[in-house]
């Protein structure tokens, strides 16, 4: 299984600073942490827009392995670029297993693989779930600022949305990282 972090625009130190998060919870978890294979997409400024790009730097790094299923997480503007990627990997005949968006406001998320939203703050939560999201999503409460997600998951406070609970499923408070824990046990057990 490949993880694929699509950043946003911001500068690269707050990337890192996610990344030895999700190596933590790669290592820490029933995840092998040799089988997971994490790739952050390099692109700056507005190429993390592009989907080509992505799609190119995955076909790079994974060899035209399409039969490799494939976990997106993906921030801010890095969100439109990887959705595109997401799909256009899908149409190569590709597997993706789940998209995670984090602070993806405005960007519409539809697919045929499981959509997973994370959010700041309630309002960006609800005003981007009209643009489509999936059964279990994340916002921050207390609402945290837009880039405090990315760079400290471990931290921030929140909760985990589930429609087929309603609103909130027993237990529901918890920290993005542990949010993030869920998801990728989840899968790497699908």
């Amino acid at each position: 299984m490949s993880i694929i972090v699509c950043p946003g625009i911001h500068e690269p130190e707050l990337t890192e600073s996610f990344k030895v998060v999700l190596l933590d919870i790669v290592s820490n978890s029933p995840i092998a942490p040799n089988s997971a294979n994490i790739l952050i997409y390099p692109g700056k400024d507005v190429l993390v827009l592009s989907a080509l790009h992505i799609l190119e730097f995955l076909r790079d790094r994974l060899s035209n392995s399409l039969e490799s299923p494939i976990i997106f997480i993906s921030f801010s503007a890095g969100v439109v670029g990887a959705i595109g990627a997401a799909h256009l990997w899908q149409l190569l005949g590709g597997r993706v297993k789940a998209f995670i968006a984090i602070d993806g406001w405005g960007v519409a998320l539809q697919g045929n693989f499981p959509i997973h939203r994370m959010s700041h703050d309630y309002f960006t939560h609800w005003s981007s779930s009209l643009l489509g999201s999936g059964q279990n999503n994340f916002y921050a409460e207390p609402a945290v600022d837009h880039l405090s997600i990315w760079r400290s998951p471990q931290i921030v406070q929140g909760r985990w949305v589930d429609s087929s609970f309603g609103i909130f499923p027993p237990g529901g408070y918890l920290t993005a990282a542990e949010f993030l824990r869920m998801l990728l046990k989840r899968y790497e057990a699908n």
